[in-house]
């Protein structure tokens, strides 16, 4: 097959989406009877090339037809982004449609700020193909055996890898398949001049590493179980790592703590980083600026090999006049739709949530071009949904405390820092 390089490559994706089938993206319904097109306000979460893939599509939505307007608006992160939602809500002013990072999707959909779209795939005259999206990503779409919000931006953590520090020391990156194999990669990585990894106490790993460690972060009747025993084996890791000094953890807020991580991997210190998928444009971009070569893996097994998955779902937001709400339908189905899932995975890295994406040749030919992309495709198999239960935002801020507690201090017990943590959790919930 013809390969071709990385822009052109975009450039293809770009012109197929002007080009694609969606091209009648408004149906009947959603046109207004008042002058001008509808207008949608649509918030999203994230800057740089994620930012940029939003803006991009909803151009590209706005100049395909003329029956809706919708206007993008970045609100910084997911935590940012949820608070300025339940915020607007409260004031009966927030957007029509947003992301809703996938852990908040029951607590949106229960607290009545999000829609239930069952009703919208039953009656679509269109049709809506509910097969294709990636059932690996679909555990955190629906509340109670609704619908309520369809995956867009979605992702897995994997494993950034200078390449190029390996070959120095002589390592093979597929070599680290187990957590044995992970330590020890670490303590060969370090040096006087680098360390192992760097890592920001980030909820999304820890979740990944205890299920890996055969364990569950909320088990079948809702009761937190982090603290049982795979937990505080995943816990007892890092914390041998840090005492070992083949991990550094950045303190401070979570995000300033993830950016000293990124820059730690960036300006090669570190030989190893873990981050999302939606990551992998950047840090190519990261690599190719500071000299080195970056490969990706997937994260390591212990008992079994899991990874959460994570990323953002499409929603509406509820009580808006049908109208809109039919306008809304439309520019979900758009920004979800297989050209545009594939658009987005390979402008960011993050995965193509339908499948017909992912085997398009389209997609086919970037994995060949840059195989770093189809890294977290092949875990996927490995993914499961993140834990929904109502409170969770909460549980997982007073996880990270904790954890980042025994971090700076590793003469605490693992044990008695995770006892604390849902002692802690289960008295903010209630």
């Amino acid at each position: 097959m013809r390969r071709f390089s990385y822009l052109v490559l975009l450039t293809m994706i770009v012109l197929t989406l002007a080009a694609c089938g969606n091209g009648k993206a408004a149906s009947s319904k959603a046109k207004s009877d008042k002058d001008g097109p509808i207008e949608l306000t649509y918030w999203y979460a994230w800057g740089d090339k994620i930012g940029e893939n939003n803006e991009n599509l909803v151009k590209q939505f706005n100049e395909m037809q003329d029956e809706i307007h919708v206007t993008a608006e970045f609100q910084g992160n997911y935590d940012e982004l949820h608070s300025k939602i339940q915020a607007a809500f409260a004031a009966k002013n927030p957007p029509d449609v947003t992301m809703n990072e996938i852990s908040y999707i029951e607590t949106f959909a229960k607290s009545g700020m999000t829609q239930e779209l069952t009703p919208f795939v039953e009656q679509d005259p269109k049709g809506i193909n509910m097969d294709d999206f990636n059932p690996g990503l679909m555990g955190n779409s629906y509340v109670d055996e609704k619908l309520y919000g369809l995956p867009y931006l979605r992702s897995t953590p994997i494993v950034y890898i200078n390449k190029t520090l390996f070959d120095e020391k002589g390592i093979d990156p597929q070599s680290i398949q187990t957590w044995e194999d992970f330590k020890e990669t670490a303590e060969k990585l370090t040096d006087d001049k680098h360390i192992g990894i760097s890592m920001p106490v980030d909820i999304w790993f820890y979740e990944a590493f205890v299920a890996q460690a055969g364990g569950e972060m909320i088990n079948k009747d809702g009761e937190m179980a982090f603290h049982e025993a795979g937990g505080v084996e995943a816990l007892n890791l890092w914390k041998e790592m840090v005492i070992n000094g083949t991990m550094r953890v950045p303190g401070g807020e979570p995000q300033q703590a993830a950016d000293m991580a990124r820059q730690d991997f960036a300006n090669g210190r570190t030989g190893m980083f873990f981050s999302s998928t939606a990551d992998l444009t950047l840090m190519l971009q990261l690599a190719e600026e500071n000299g080195y070569e970056l490969e990706t893996i997937m994260f390591p097994e212990n008992k079994e090999r899991k990874v959460p998955t994570g990323g953002a779902n499409f929603v509406m937001i509820a009580g808006l006049e049908e109208e809109k709400q039919q306008a809304a339908w439309e520019f979900i189905k758009f920004m979800t739709a297989p050209e545009q899932a594939a658009y987005s995975s390979a402008y960011t890295g993050y995965l193509p949530s339908r499948l017909s994406a992912g085997e398009s040749e389209t997609m086919q030919e970037l994995y060949k071009e840059k195989p770093q992309f189809k890294v977290a495709v092949d875990q996927l198999q490995y993914g499961n949904a993140r834990p929904m239960i109502k409170g969770y935002p909460e549980v997982q801020k007073i996880l990270i405390e904790e954890i980042q507690r025994l971090m700076l201090d590793t003469s605490l017990d693992a044990q008695d820092v995770l006892d604390q943590a849902v002692e802690r959790a289960t008295s903010a919930i209630q």
